[in-house]
């Protein structure tokens, strides 16, 4: 009973200065909402991020050339030079590697592509047949490129459904021709929308050519030893049971083309795609960490704005509190008193805090940049761990004003002017 007569008394002493109270509130306020829409634009990101990786295919693994010794020791420990040390041949000799569904060397680069009065700025991306299972794409209309387009080094190219409609519309583009860089290509195929982004690009704002063309007409890149170069090659494996023996095998033919005998002298390393996932979600995560602390900075101020009102409150009411002493309110009760008082300022604004960051979320979630949105996720997680907080601040603010309260002695109170 004590309890909720100390209830209602916060309740009116907090009433009784609605803009104090409204002021105060407003650094757990700003706290909480900051906390909110921070750690879910990182929340977003990681699940955007997730997202796009499985969008790109499961069960992949990458190859990628890997600096030599000698780069090393010209340009220091700390720099490391990637030479092109990978080529189609060595593509060819992968072929025949068990429990392999597809490989595909992948080269890409940013161009302009253009048609008619309208441009685009896309990646472009030099391929194989097997690129479509490796990335998942489905056709919507048109073709993708086939074996016979890659030996003749054609000049062909499939759009991502991003580029198709910007370029033209509604009509369809295929057997229409594109430009880029100075050169024509017939449009062969449209994929299917994909959704999701890659380093800052729409995965449906692709291009999609013959490797050989891409290498003879587009971006030309060579090995040490003159080769064409090829940036990546990516494989499919049938399952993640087999992805460990499919990388020995991969291993072990590279470095028998490679004639390569020390394993430390590796010109090339084969990453699974899952690794890289880890990897940039724990990036992810650390960065979401750091926004959440940068917010929780406000949510300090906050707490330094209720420990000082309350203070100040202590102070105004010192006459009340000798009066309730005197009639024999213990310390007891007057602590939890002036506690529930500052836990209710907390929670209030913290409530409020929640739906306002819930709602400027939303509106992030909403804005669109060159085609793509930053998705943003309020888990149940974080509005509980931020209600936790504000609570917590509220209550911690409070225990020295309250302290002090509970601990006057009646009669001074009394005396107090």
């Amino acid at each position: 009973m004590k309890f909720i007569e100390s209830l209602i008394i916060a309740i009116r002493s907090l009433t009784a200065n609605k803009l104090r109270s409204s002021l105060t509130m407003l650094g757990i306020i700003i706290g909480v909402g900051s906390v909110i829409t921070l750690m879910s634009v990182g929340e977003g990101t990681q699940a955007m991020i997730t997202s796009t990786f499985e969008k790109m295919g499961t069960n992949v693994l990458i190859v990628i050339p890997r600096s030599t010794e000698g780069a090393q020791s010209r340009q220091g420990p700390e720099s490391e030079v990637i030479t092109p040390t990978l080529t189609l041949d060595d593509v060819k000799a992968l072929e025949n590697v068990p429990s392999a569904l597809a490989i595909a060397p992948v080269n890409n680069n940013i161009a302009q592509v253009a048609f008619g009065g309208e441009s685009k700025q896309a990646r472009v991306y030099g391929s194989s047949p097997g690129y479509q299972i490796i990335g998942n794409y489905s056709v919507a209309s048109g073709q993708f490129i086939a074996e016979t387009n890659v030996a003749s080094r054609d000049m062909v190219v499939v759009l991502g459904s991003e580029v198709a409609e910007e370029l033209f519309g509604p009509d369809n583009p295929v057997g229409q021709k594109v430009k880029m860089k100075e050169q024509r290509f017939t449009v062969i195929g449209v994929l299917e929308p994909k959704g999701g982004a890659m380093m800052g690009l729409s995965l449906d704002n692709i291009v999609i050519t013959p490797i050989t063309t891409y290498q003879a007409k587009l971006f030309s890149q060579q090995t040490a030893r003159g080769e064409d170069a090829v940036q990546t090659i990516s494989i499919q494996a049938a399952s993640s049971e087999v992805t460990d023996e499919i990388t020995k095998d991969v291993q072990n033919i590279l470095r028998k083309r490679h004639h390569i005998t020390d394993v430390a002298k590796d010109d090339f390393a084969v990453h699974e795609q899952a690794e890289q996932l880890e990897m940039v979600q724990e990036v992810v995560s650390i960065f979401t960490i750091v926004l959440g602390a940068i917010a929780s900075i406000s949510l300090l101020v906050g707490s330094i704005g209720i420990m000082n009102i309350m203070l100040v409150s202590v102070t105004e009411r010192t006459r009340e509190i000798g009066i309730r002493k005197a009639v024999g309110a213990k310390r007891r009760d007057i602590l939890v008193q002036f506690l529930l008082e500052s836990a209710m300022l907390s929670l209030v604004g913290g409530v409020i805090g929640i739906v306002g960051g819930w709602l400027l979320s939303l509106l992030i979630s909403l804005i669109d940049i060159s085609g793509i949105t930053l998705q943003t996720v309020v888990s149940p997680a974080i509005v509980i761990l931020a209600i936790s907080v504000a609570v917590f601040i509220g209550l911690a603010s409070g225990t020295y004003p309250a302290v002090r309260a509970a601990r006057m002695n009646p009669i001074d109170a009394l005396r107090y002017e």
